[in-house]
């Protein structure tokens, strides 16, 4: 490796892609076109980094397996930066084991750290945690290790455990700092601000107050039962129910939930289920039906009894029952919660992270962009989306979450 090549990396992993561009930017030999593919990408020029990456991967010789690994891993982190979701996962998994093989073992975490980042958008915390536990972060160089903190803190803030995440953000911290890479910090930052803005919203009793993740922590973990609008479940301390695809039966809980410790009335529980300005008999019919299916989803949490007006929510061995709304009050919550990490996503890559159909997002964004809450740009495949920062709140706990089925 020539002197500039060498020059231009060490710029790269300090984290100034100008100072690699000045040394290889007219050059096209296979290692010339790495660098410049992942300078693109640190400036934020992801389809040109792509392009260059990509080039780079088929310059190399059968021979130079390591090269060839390392641009597979290049482009597989580009494709997490620009949310291409469906980006082939085996290509980086046999790239990871090539390194592993050769010896990168630095960069064979990097790629498992890719790995790992993805499950967590796509909300499969277990598999992310299981992956997580086969790395050996302490002999990682800085900068890998300041990234494997920081998935142990997201981790961590979906679960939530807000002590953990705050362990995990500030070796975070020291890591990113002994790197001495900005943007790294920056992100490191941006996570330890998370946990000190309002998560959610608790409505009842009168009142609609926000909570930090911390008072999320301490709801969540009592025998309070709990009506999560954020994950769609029901919970009473280690108890969980389910209800992402159960949205009618959600919103009879929701509804109940909120009024709690007085009753709903059937009309307008019919009209929050069903979306019905008028109940007839056959709507009240289908919520006999409904609220029974309630009751047997709730068994052991919560009983649902009716009461001359309506109906009732009445926890079992809990004294209160609370409810648990978004942050912030929109029906798309979820879809806003991932444009606000500031990358642009398609519609393909939200369907995917959110388990939902992409006819269905696409509908949600376009309902968002008409109110001003998100922006489109480009056409067709390279459409993205994106939204204005939404200041005073943090994500985490709207991300997507493991559904029973995963």
């Amino acid at each position: 490796m020539d002197s500039l090549i060498t020059a231009a990396a060490r710029a790269l992993a300090a984290g100034d892609p100008l100072g690699a561009l000045n040394r290889v930017a007219l050059r096209d030999d296979p290692p010339a076109l790495a660098l410049r593919g992942i300078a693109m990408a640190q400036l934020g020029d992801l389809g040109r980094a792509k392009l260059l990456v990509r080039r780079a991967a088929r310059a190399f010789g059968p021979k130079e397996t390591v090269a060839r690994a390392r641009c597979v891993v290049a482009e597989a982190e580009i494709a997490l930066a620009s949310r291409d979701l469906g980006w082939p996962t085996k290509a980086l998994e046999a790239a990871r084991a090539a390194l592993e093989r050769k010896g990168d073992h630095a960069n064979a975490a990097h790629a498992r750290n890719l790995q790992i980042r993805r499950l967590l958008l796509i909300g499969r915390l277990d598999e992310a945690e299981r992956a997580l536990a086969a790395i050996d972060s302490p002999g990682l160089p800085p900068a890998i290790q300041a990234t494997h903190e920081l998935i142990v803190a997201g981790i961590a803030m979906r679960r939530p455990q807000t002590k953990t995440a705050r362990t995990a953000i500030k070796r975070a911290g020291r890591a990113a700092r002994d790197a001495g890479i900005p943007a790294l910090m920056a992100e490191v930052e941006a996570a330890a601000q998370a946990l000190n803005e309002p998560a959610a919203r608790l409505i009842g009793h009168g009142g609609n107050r926000p909570l930090l993740p911390a008072d999320v922590e301490t709801l969540l973990a009592s025998k309070t039962v709990v009506v999560d609008a954020c994950r769609h479940a029901v919970r009473s301390g280690p108890a969980t129910v389910p209800m992402a695809r159960r949205p009618v039966l959600f919103a009879l809980a929701r509804a109940l939930a909120e009024a709690w410790p007085k009753d709903v009335s059937r009309d307008t529980l019919v009209a929050r289920a069903f979306r019905a300005k008028e109940a007839d008999a056959s709507h009240r019919a289908r919520l006999r039906v409904e609220i029974g299916r309630l009751r047997a989803m709730l068994r052991g949490i919560a009983s649902v009894e009716a009461t001359s007006h309506g109906f009732m929510l009445t926890p079992r061995g809990a004294h209160e029952v609370a409810m648990l709304a978004p942050p912030v009050d929109d029906e798309h919550a979820s879809i806003l919660a991932l444009l606000a990490d500031g990358a642009a996503w398609s519609s393909s890559a939200l369907a995917l992270a959110l388990d939902a159909s992409q006819r269905t997002v696409q509908r949600a964004l376009d309902t968002l962009a008409a109110s001003g809450k998100a922006r489109a740009s480009g056409r067709g495949r390279a459409r993205r989306w994106t939204s204005p920062p939404i200041a005073g709140f943090t994500t985490s706990l709207l991300l997507p979450a493991p559904l029973p089925d995963h």
